[in-house]
């Protein structure tokens, strides 16, 4: 292969320095800014340097496409091919030789390689490139480095580049590191604000503005879009509107390498392209010709939720430093142009920086690797951020639940051999006691089809991926049907399956029961014929009702996407009820509940066996007539409202008097309002209803025993005196008081009761005076007066003038307070 031509590139400038940056010290941040040239030009700068003696140099890439392409430009550069001087490191295959010194690696691959070899036997640095991205695998890599530098490896040579990066902060994490600055080759962008509407799809508003690019100026575009399904969803839009000349590349993580190729080469003479991208293309990337940039601003991000152990994905605004990432997209190789779908104000508002992986990552694969790294306290490891207290707790909780850490967090036997397997614990748990039953390579396949994200196609039905996934003949497919394999035998050679040997190889064939073994949380139970589920851990989550799998009654779910009020399930299998009850056994619970019934006001029981939040069966039982019942009674009947017990006249009376000298006299009077007794309905009710099953059992005498308790006895007595239930006036009649319509208490009485009585009444030991609704002898009020000697001496002339001929049977008086009371009328004649 002939070697490509010399380029100077701007990172060549700081080369010297970087050199010598490391020939003084073990540590260096290099930051550069994209187009610079540091992935390609660094690692075959530092060859030659004397302190390597021959050893390797590794360069970590944040994902397989930059890993393959940084060594495929190196190898280039030297004449070579991929497997010679140069080699490649991926989960889907590896090309090295006896020859290589340069190890192009993803990130995942590096910690695995150091956690097997924590010397680094033969390794003379460790190059973290695009190191700004913070993936939670190039965190741990570079705390486990920097924890074999200090305590193995003095010698290892540890150098962090990035294109965005707070530079001094990680020079501190490295020891105060020397850090070399480049100068970047960009030309200059053009940037355009559309702002886009905040209620139109984004496929929409990108379609749109992709067509306005094209007219608008000539070269290629790069498109950034959150994720898989609005690229689908654009490339469906622009087919037909494009021009015959354009092509359209779809870009991102899960096609084939085929695919990824021909969305980054060059387009062909005479033909444009519109490559539609995830992040994926935001660093490491040159993609000929591109002078477009369309920015949707959005980025798919995953945040993991401790709480039910579930990573969901979230569409979220891009940081600052990727949309500028993006923008230098368009000026990598000429002047060009970057549409940005908001409005310019709004870039200000935007993150610093992208967040990093390692606070809202699922932490359990971290805790394993580093209980295999002999470190129980993560905190004795140097993380540029460190991992949250409430995630590694979860993550610590779920490993020991899989038997991968003992009670003192020190890794088990079984966490060897999850960890030996390249998968997230749950599903390296999942293959490993699938063995057991001789179902191995049927989880190891499933775990294949979850871990590589398209394999199989995208369905939501995982049985289906599955056979698609068999069928398939690509490259991809092949190799992840060969690491299935490989990750098969290595968890029938653990030995450490036989708690999953008395289930039967039958039920492990089917996709469901073995996504339970991995997320027996995760099983879930149909609400309706709507596709709405819940899970055994309490989320609620929706399939498209359309779909054959939303008419299953039980399934397992292993990706969902959404917020918790609306999760869309993303992938799922479907699981017989017999098998939930053999593969969850130890976790299904017998239980026996009482409920309130708001609609008929009754008690309900029943019992059944339950699963977490998922009810497996129920059936009717008897209302247990004990205390917890009549608690959950008083509960209920309090919700359903005070003021709709059965109380009686006198009761309902007995609680206003009560309340009237509380609001007179202040707190020694306990609150007895509606409000107060809702909420205290268990202490004060409960004892009084026991045997009782519903509101129509209860009765007056039941509320009569609860009120006993309420009032102490050293009040009661002062109850009857300052807040009676009536009043006896002249005549000796006991009149009730009114306590319970307005705010005062009121006495409504004949006006001729009254007569001679030269006092008003007052209430609360005299303090408050009665409200008095004088009366006519129909009963019908001809005075409110709080002042009844005041009343004598002044409105009643006139009360007299008029009553005397309407009511002439009835005394009338000039001097009322020289008149006898009465109740009657005058006698005829009279």
């Amino acid at each position: 292969m002939p070697s490509s031509p010399y380029v100077p590139l701007p990172i060549d400038a700081v080369l010297p320095q970087l050199r010598e940056a490391l020939c003084a010290s073990n540590v260096a941040v290099l930051v550069a800014p994209p187009g610079a040239g540091k992935t390609t030009r660094v690692p075959l700068a530092l060859l030659d340097a004397p302190w390597l003696n021959d050893g390797k140099i590794i360069l970590l890439e944040p994902r397989r496409l930059a890993a393959r392409g940084a060594a495929e430009r190196m190898a280039r550069t030297l004449g070579q091919a991929v497997g010679e001087t140069v080699g490649l490191r991926v989960r889907l295959g590896s090309k090295i030789s006896a020859r290589t010194r340069i190890e192009v690696v993803t990130e995942g691959v590096f910690s695995r390689m150091i956690l097997d070899d924590p010397e680094l036997s033969g390794v003379g640095a460790v190059l973290f490139d695009e190191f700004h991205e913070r993936s939670l695998d190039a965190d741990l890599g570079l705390a486990l480095a920097l924890d074999a530098q200090a305590g193995l490896r003095e010698d290892l040579r540890v150098l962090v580049m990035s294109a965005t990066l707070d530079g001094a902060r990680v020079a501190t994490l490295l020891g105060e590191a020397p850090v070399v600055r480049s100068e970047g080759r960009a030309y200059p962008v053009e940037t355009r604000y559309l702002d886009r509407e905040p209620t139109a799809r984004v496929e929409d508003s990108v379609t749109d503005a992709i067509l306005r690019a094209l007219r608008a100026d000539p070269g290629s575009v790069l498109a950034f879009l959150p994720g898989q399904a609005e690229i689908r969803r654009v490339a469906e839009r622009l087919e037909g509107r494009v021009g015959s000349e354009t092509d359209i590349a779809p870009l991102y993580g899960a096609l084939s390498q085929a695919e990824q190729d021909l969305a980054v080469s060059p387009a062909r003479d005479g033909r444009r392209k519109v490559v539609l991208a995830t992040s994926i293309a935001e660093t490491s990337l040159t993609i000929e010709g591109v002078r477009i940039v369309v920015d949707s601003g959005l980025s798919r991000v995953p945040i993991y939720e401790p709480g039910n152990g579930l990573t969901r994905l979230v569409t979220a605004r891009a940081s600052r430093a990727s949309v500028d990432q993006r923008q230098g997209r368009a000026g990598r190789t000429e002047p060009g142009i970057c549409w940005r779908l908001w409005a310019e104000a709004a870039t200000g508002a935007l993150e610093p920086f992208t967040r990093p992986e390692i606070l809202a990552a699922d932490l359990s694969g971290l805790v394993l690797d580093c209980a295999a790294w002999g470190v129980k306290d993560l905190t004795t490891l140097r993380f540029l951020d460190p991992p949250p207290a409430p995630a590694l707790a979860e993550a610590r909780a779920l490993l020991t639940r899989l038997g991968g850490l003992d009670e003192d967090g020190r890794i088990t036997p079984m966490g060897h051999a999850l960890r030996a397997l390249p998968l997230p614990p749950r599903l390296a748990r999942m293959v490993v006691s699938a063995a057991g039953a001789g179902a191995a390579r049927q989880a190891a396949d499933l775990a294949a089809v979850l871990v590589e994200r398209g394999l199989g196609g995208d369905g939501v039905d995982l049985g289906e991926r599955l056979e698609r996934f068999a069928r398939e003949r690509g490259g991809r497919a092949a190799d992840m049907r060969r690491l299935a394999e490989g990750w098969a035998r290595q968890a029938e050679r653990a030995g450490l399956s036989h708690e999953a040997a008395d289930l039967s190889k039958e039920i492990l064939s089917q996709p469901g029961p073995l996504l339970a073994l991995a997320y027996p949380d995760r099983i879930a139970r149909a609400r309706s014929n709507t596709g709405a589920y819940v899970m055994v851990n309490g989320r609620a989550g929706q399939l498209d009702p359309a779909s054959a799998l939303a008419r299953e009654p039980f399934i397992v779910v292993a990706d969902l996407a959404g917020s918790a009020a609306s999760a869309r399930i993303l992938a799922a299998a479907a699981i017989e009820p017999g098998a939930v009850a053999v593969l969850a056994r130890d976790m299904i619970q017998r239980h026996t509940h009482t409920t309130f019934d708001e609609a008929s006001g009754q008690l309900r029981a029943r019992t059944g066996r339950r699963l977490g939040a998922v009810v497996l069966d129920e059936r009717p039982l008897p209302v247990p007539e004990d205390e917890s019942s009549a608690r959950i009674l008083a509960r209920g009947l309090a919700g359903l409202g005070i003021d709709r017990l059965p109380w009686s006249a006198g009761q309902r009376q007995w609680l206003a008097r009560v309340r009237f000298l509380r609001a007179a006299e202040g707190g020694e009077w306990p609150d007895l309002s509606d409000e107060a007794l809702a909420e205290s309905a268990e202490t004060w009710l409960a004892p009084a209803i026991i045997g009782r099953t519903g509101r129509d059992a209860v009765t007056a005498d039941d509320l009569g025993r609860a009120l006993d308790g309420l009032l102490p006895w050293s009040l009661r007595a002062r109850l009857e005196a300052e807040a009676p239930s009536h009043l006896e006036v002249p005549t000796g009649s006991r009149i009730p008081i009114d306590y319970e319509s307005g705010q005062e208490p009121v006495l409504a009485v004949r006006v001729q009761e009254l007569f001679g009585l030269d006092r008003h009444p007052s209430l609360g030991g005299g303090r408050v005076p009665l409200v008095l609704h004088l009366l006519s002898p129909a009963q019908r009020p001809i005075q409110i007066t709080r002042d009844l000697p005041g009343f004598w001496r002044g409105s009643w002339a006139a009360v007299r003038s008029e009553m005397r001929g309407r009511y002439p049977r009835h005394p009338w008086p000039e001097d009322p307070l020289s008149e006898a009371p009465t109740r009657r009328a005058k006698p005829r004649g009279t």
